[in-house]
């Protein structure tokens, strides 16, 4: 505890005269959109967590990596498609994803003045994940207990409000385009798998993020011209 203390006095005092690094946490919900289940853009069907740093360079865009992990499930029976209902296919998956790139704000965001500081934001860059490798064989969900990874790209839209001198309070909603077909279980690849795809194999999936960020700002000024 006394450790503890030390590292949250050492960094407020390290902070004290500006702001240069963020760091701090996510938490929201996740969905995915592909060939089950419901097509609604934003609809979280399970929980999303996990940590986010950023270097703030300028007022105008910050270095931003993250690590998340998020849940979501996939109902035929809960779609607007009369099809997919009629079909009743389920499937649960989960991602971890690592994830850097560039965050630009849309007004100058200067964390190195006191006052309030609140801009729009968009975030871009690319995307690592890890997620189940399931297919579907007779309308039964086939769990083989086996991981695959793939790239996306995200897509990212929020905004961002300074509490105080060192806490900011930020919500955004982040999709991310895949290169994979098969967060679904609808189309694994391999020759053995073939007979077991279905759906639109030319369009891949998207999972999408959405919820809220704390983070606690700290770090001297790097240089003497980046926030005037």
């Amino acid at each position: 505890m006394k450790q503890i203390v030390f590292v949250i006095l050492a960094l407020s005092l390290f902070g004290v005269r500006s702001q240069t690094y963020e760091v701090g946490v996510f938490g929201g919900g996740a969905n995915m959109i592909g060939d089950v289940g419901r097509t609604n853009f934003i609809l979280p069907s399970d929980i999303a967590f996990g940590g986010i740093f950023k270097w703030n360079k300028s007022k105008r865009y910050a270095w931003r990596g993250s690590i998340i992990y998020g849940k979501f499930t996939a109902d035929d029976t809960k779609s607007n498609t009369t099809a997919r209902q009629q079909r009743g296919f389920v499937v649960d998956n989960s991602v971890l994803e690592g994830s850097v790139g560039l965050e630009f704000n849309f007004v100058d965001y200067n964390l190195h003045k006191l006052g309030p500081a609140f801009t729009p934001y968009l975030y871009t860059g690319v995307t690592y994940f890890r997620y189940d490798f399931d297919y579907f064989n007779g309308g039964v969900l086939q769990e083989i207990n086996q991981k695959d990874g793939s790239f996306a790209i995200p897509i990212t839209g929020g905004f961002k409000y300074r509490i105080n001198q060192f806490l900011i309070f930020g919500a955004e909603i982040g999709a991310r385009y895949t290169f994979t077909d098969n967060l679904d279980a609808s189309n694994p690849v391999g020759s053995n798998f073939e007979e077991f795809q279905f759906g639109n194999i030319f369009s891949d999936d998207w999972y999408v993020f959405s919820g809220v960020t704390l983070t606690y700002t700290f770090g001297r000024k790097s240089c003497t011209d980046c926030f005037e």
